[in-house]
């Protein structure tokens, strides 16, 4: 049984994604569907955030808080020495 909503309570997560593509929902369900939150607005969001770094492997930060997930992309070394190249 899920836990109950809290509406102070702000969630942390990372997510490993291709950047500039909304990918396969059905791996976003299992981490944000507990939440509910809509998966096709936090894909297209994602696909939003990361259209700088098309094709590159990167981490998502989501921090979601009050059914409204805000998303920073994390860059790691690798991601920024390929984007420089």
């Amino acid at each position: 049984m899920p836990s109950k909503f809290v509406p102070d309570e702000i969630k942390v997560m990372y997510l490993r994604c291709i950047s500039g593509d909304v990918g396969a929902t059905f791996a976003l369900a299992p981490k944000i569907g507990s939440l509910s939150l809509s998966l096709k607005t936090v894909g297209d969001d994602i696909a939003k955030a990361t259209g700088d770094w098309k094709g590159l492997r990167i981490t998502v930060k989501l921090t979601i808080r009050n059914r409204q997930a805000q998303i920073e992309v994390a860059l790691s070394a690798s991601a920024r020495i390929i984007k420089a190249l």
